[in-house]
């Protein structure tokens, strides 16, 4: 058995040791980790003299640091390498440092010492970031009970256990319900509409399985081909089906039924919310974000939808009538519409995704990335090899600015594969911090998404759509790595509200609709030719194309998630369902048949952190649309302009209210405009 003086997790002096990770050294690692962590934090709250940043602070970001360190990769690796031993041990692990979290949020100790320092003289000369990490710590100790009486905290850190057992059992039902269903197809012609690239994914999964013919599975880029470009409807609808009851009664296995999960995290968050003095958690979850009321979010999406909604209605009547006059479909349904839409815009704008997909070879769109980035903020990309990693399609890369030194690093999964979670993320691996010796140490990045791999020997080609999803998720990195913040609790993306957390990723997604940015991306895969006129013209119109189909979609869930987390009574329980049905009568224009359990795998708010803030992504993308409007007055590749989005929304991290960062950058008041004109919907 591994000793602890050689356990590879414990090892943070340098990049973690994945291919050296195993299951038994999880549990022995945490322990270790979370004793050393108590006995630190014991010594720091009995200690007698003035507490001060160097003799307080400091030590404890010292123990945050190597906690992020130790605990991250596990967390990791249970998303991008699942297995069942490791999910256990995983779970195991994460009861006790939930339990740790717990302890330490409500540790009168430390929260005595952080009031201390925040009343004492030398708080008056604290940075503007330092005192942003004293504020902040203050709120969350209130915020994680720390006024509670002595029952009532016992009770918060009940709710707060399950809560993180039950989100972790949500996910890997997801998870688990996604790999339950496959269909292998051993006859071609039931594919027939699908591209030759597609084709070949299903062969490769087929044979991966050591089967013969085809596999669909429910992993997006399958689900999506099929969705898209199957000919045949019945397959269209079988596979819909599958993929929008995953984790619920109406599935094939039952096994993963997340109903009754969704009943108890609703329960427990809105007995910790008033446990805490809030009415309900949408008011707690407001309390760290930039919105200030459930009155502002719910009127900021249902003004959106106002907008919206007449002109998603004339897009979809207009996909009604060509899906009966062109494709023979009197009853479109959602199974169709992916299959419809993508025809309508072959037909009206002579473009498809498969069309565009030769002119995205992975390597020709991350030469242009980096060649952006360097433009833009002054710092170069290089590819770095024989580090240990999780898979063999893993690659490495560093961040290193004009003067040559190293900036940051970040790990790139690009792949979607067995046993990894689908979506696309960007998570902390390391986090850009100040060692009290004074040496600081550089940040690093995981940047996962899901896409289409290699097949055979030809090399991998992005849709439009996952480059601009490979854009959005190198948004949130730079934003981790570019950071100036020295402070753990404020560093990169750390303490930033999470509806600004989404300015710098859909800012990104703005430079693969641009000819400029658009030459440095694009290069035939056969030609080397970047994208021609037509083409590009094209690609351009379509960025409206159904636009107000897809926002009113977007908004739909923001207000599934924000109203089931703002109006709950254990009294008066409106169904989960009907609320659902609720919402999409007012603001949808599809609507799903009853059989669909959307909310059953939304992980985004019942497994991750999106929990009453799924309206961040539209909240943030009226912020990057302005932002971006001052690269289209000044020049879309505008150095200067890169430099001052650099100085200003990602150096700051979470020091400062993104809102006066915003108005540093832009001058102004963010102004709603600007998403509209770029989603071609009409104020």
């Amino acid at each position: 058995m591994t000793s602890n003086a050689t356990n590879p997790i414990l090892n943070i002096a340098q990049l973690p040791e994945f291919d050296a990770f195993h299951v038994e050294h999880i549990e022995p690692a945490i322990n270790q980790l979370l004793a050393d962590n108590r006995a630190v934090i014991t010594q720091l709250t009995n200690q007698t003299e003035t507490p001060t940043w160097q003799n307080f602070v400091e030590k404890l970001e010292h123990i945050d640091n190597r906690f992020e360190r130790v605990w991250g990769p596990i967390g990791h690796l249970d998303s991008v390498n699942n297995s069942d031993e490791w999910h256990a041990a995983y779970n195991a692990c994460l009861e006790k440092v939930t339990e740790y979290y717990t302890e330490v949020g409500q540790n009168k100790g430390l929260f005595d010492k952080f009031t201390a320092i925040s009343e004492s003289e030398a708080y008056k000369t604290y940075s503007v970031a330092q005192k942003k990490v004293i504020e902040n710590a203050l709120r969350n100790f209130h915020l994680s009970g720390i006024a509670l009486p002595p029952e009532q905290q016992v009770e918060y850190q009940e709710i707060s256990q399950k809560l993180s057992q039950l989100s972790s059992q949500f996910g890997n039902h997801v998870l688990k319900s996604t790999q339950a269903w496959t269909k292998n197809i051993l006859d071609e012609s039931e594919l027939a509409g699908l591209p030759e690239s597609a084709l070949g994914l299903l062969q490769q999964l087929a044979q991966q399985k050591s089967l013969d013919g085809w596999l669909v599975t429910l992993d997006f880029p399958s689900y999506l081909a099929i969705l898209t470009h199957a000919d045949s409807r019945e397959l269209r609808a079988e596979v819909y089906r599958a993929f929008a009851t995953r984790a619920s009664d109406q599935a094939l296995n039952t096994d993963f039924d997340n109903t009754d999960l969704i009943e108890q995290i609703r329960l427990l968050r809105h007995q910790k919310a008033n446990l805490l003095g809030f009415d309900q958690y949408a008011d707690y979850s407001l309390a760290t974000k930039m919105a200030e009321s459930k009155e502002q979010v719910l009127g900021f999406l249902r003004d959106l939808a106002v907008k919206s909604k007449p002109q998603a209605e004339v897009e979809l009547n207009t996909l009604s009538t060509f899906a009966a006059n062109e494709l023979g479909i009197e009853d479109l349904q959602p199974w169709d519409v992916a299959y419809a839409s993508e025809n309508l815009k072959n037909k009206t704008l002579s473009l498809s995704q498969e069309k565009l997909r030769p002119y995205f070879p992975v390597t020709s769109v991350l030469a242009g990335l980096f060649n952006i980035t360097e433009t833009l903020f002054g710092v170069s990309v290089r590819e770095k090899h024989g580090v240990s990693s999780w898979h063999k399609d893993v690659r490495f890369f560093e961040l290193i600015d004009d003067s040559g030194v190293l900036i940051g690093q970040f790990y790139l999964d690009l792949y979607a594969r067995e046993n990894k979670r689908g979506g696309a993320w960007m998570d902390s691996a390391v986090s850009r911090w100040k060692h009290q010796g004074g040496t600081v140490q550089t940040p690093v990045a995981y940047l996962v998404c899901n896409f289409t791999p290699p097949v055979g020997d030809n090399p991998a080609c992005l849709t439009h759509d996952e480059v601009t999803t490979l854009f959005h998720e190198f948004g949130h990195g730079i934003h981790h790595l570019m950071t100036q913040m020295e402070h753990l609790d404020i560093s990169g993306i750390s303490g930033v509200p999470w509806d600004a957390v989404e300015l710098p990723s859909q800012f990104m997604e703005n430079f693969c609709w641009e000819r400029e940015g658009l030459d440095l991306i694009s290069a035939h895969i056969e030609t080397g030719e970047p994208l021609p006129d037509e083409l590009f013209d094209s690609l351009k119109r379509s960025r409206g194309f159904q636009s107000a189909m897809m926002m009113v979609r977007q908004i739909e869930f923001a207000l599934m998630d924000f109203e089931l987390h703002s109006f709950y009574s254990t009294e008066e329980k409106e169904d989960i369902l009907d609320l659902a049905a609720r919402i999409r009568e007012e603001v949808s224009v599809i609507k799903p048949p009853e059989y669909a359990r959307q909310l059953h795998s939304f992980s985004h708010i019942f497994a991750g952190g999106y929990a009453a803030g799924y309206f961040s992504y539209k909240w943030a993308e009226v912020l990057s649309a302005d932002a971006f409007s001052l690269f289209e007055e000044t020049g879309i590749l505008n150095a200067e302009t890169g430099a001052k989005f650099k100085n200003t929304i990602l150096a700051a991290g979470g020091s400062v209210d993104p809102m006066v960062l915003f108005k540093s950058f832009r001058g102004r008041e963010p102004d709603i405009e600007a998403l509209l004109r770029h989603s071609g919907i009409a104020a």
